[in-house]
């Protein structure tokens, strides 16, 4: 899923650990790894359920240890107090893979989720050990709900158990059962509303404009001051300015992006346009095709592509030309900007497609960056059969 940021988010969860006995914790390593290295290039947020880690699936310390040194060896850099913080707080596996400078460089925040009392002894006394930098990230969450503050919580594949063991912490805490929460049925949209709506209903609200408003004016503004900022579309932007801004579209009011200056508001601005769409850009139908790009012969995937866009609907597809025709121009410039066609779609993948139901699973990661790659790097054949209005 991702956070109110857009930054994508890494869940992890103790009591989806098999017995110790049962595990062999070099791969597990392996996977953590393999798992992060998908994100890490990214700013990305991380969630630690802790409820379910025992003494019969906890790592050994000597494990821990043992991992520890050989990072050390392979990653000249000190970690620190980074290591120490993590190996008391996770106790577990996860704990080294933070280890990596590369990992933890863009690590913007930390859950932990359902922490017992001991853990929170251990951080008042190994505070002072750790950096004021990091220890900003970590934030500790008593109840699942909490986390609606910071993410999008629908989006988590939350183990039962975490679920039921929160149900029992809110029932101790009342006395009762929690209720059942009634969701008030969503308000109608403002007639000048940007996010959160269809393609068509800016379209109507629009005079027939078919590229929205909000894209058409980030993409324009990055276009003029951004395609050579290094690192444009991986960074951040303030939660609260993104709001603002997301506010005056919705309100049918200006923005000027020079009054924020920082060029990663427009980037972060477009990304989140696409994420709020009720329906992706590339459309649900399209999700089981694009899956299949990986089984199709290399030499023909540019081919499929093409076959896969020339499906979708007229005004998904003028929109999605004007948008990767705009990532093409910045993968043009990534000997400034250092966003290659491949960093553009790990970026943009889960922006534009996702599936109808849950959310996309790890192994799908790699035929949505695939097929997104492919149309950034063949921009130009993929999206040259297909006339369009206005061209």
């Amino acid at each position: 899923g991702d956070d109110n940021s857009g930054r994508k988010v890494i869940t992890f969860s103790c009591c989806r650990m098999p017995p110790s006995h049962q595990l062999n914790h070099t791969r597990l390593l392996e996977y953590l790894k393999y798992t992060l290295d998908q994100y890490v290039e990214n700013d990305y947020t991380v969630v630690y359920f802790h409820y379910g880690l025992k003494s019969l699936n906890k790592p050994s310390l000597k494990w821990l240890q043992t991992a520890y040194k050989e990072f050390d060896r392979k990653y000249v850099s000190k970690i620190g107090s980074y290591s120490v913080l993590l190996t008391i707080i996770f106790k577990s596996l996860l704990t080294i893979s933070f280890s990596f400078p590369r990992y933890k460089k863009n690590l913007k925040a930390l859950y932990v989720v359902h922490p017992t009392n001991f853990i929170k002894i251990l951080w008042n006394i190994f505070k002072p050990l750790i950096s004021h930098k990091f220890g900003k990230k970590v934030t500790y969450l008593n109840y699942l709900s909490d986390l609606r503050d910071h993410l999008k919580y629908d989006q988590l594949n939350i183990p039962q158990e975490v679920i039921r063991h929160d149900e029992n912490l809110r029932g101790k805490q009342k006395g009762k059962l929690p209720p059942v929460v009634k969701i008030p049925p969503p308000r109608p949209p403002l007639p000048t509303q940007q996010f959160g709506v269809s393609l068509k209903y800016i379209k109507d609200k629009n005079k027939g404009e078919l590229i929205p408003p909000v894209m058409k004016e980030t993409v324009s503004y990055l276009k003029r001051k951004g395609l050579q900022v290094e690192g444009l579309f991986r960074r951040s932007a303030s939660i609260q300015t993104i709001k603002d801004v997301q506010k005056l579209y919705n309100q049918g009011k200006s923005v000027n992006f020079d009054d924020y200056h920082d060029i990663h508001i427009p980037a972060v601005i477009l990304k989140t346009f696409l994420r709020e769409l009720p329906q992706p850009l590339l459309t649900f139908e399209c999700y089981d095709h694009i899956l299949g790009i990986t089984s199709v012969e290399s030499s023909l995937r540019v081919t499929r592509c093409k076959q896969i866009i020339q499906g979708l609907p007229e005004h998904n597809y003028i929109v999605l030309k004007y948008l990767i025709c705009f990532l093409h121009m910045v993968s043009q410039e990534s000997i400034y900007n250092r966003m290659t066609a491949s960093s553009l779609a790990c970026v943009f993948g889960l922006n534009l497609i996702w599936p109808s139901k849950g959310t996309a699973s790890l192994s799908a990661l790699v035929p949505l960056n695939l097929f997104t790659e492919l149309l950034i790097d063949f921009y130009t054949n993929i999206f040259n059969s297909r006339t369009v209005p206005g061209e």
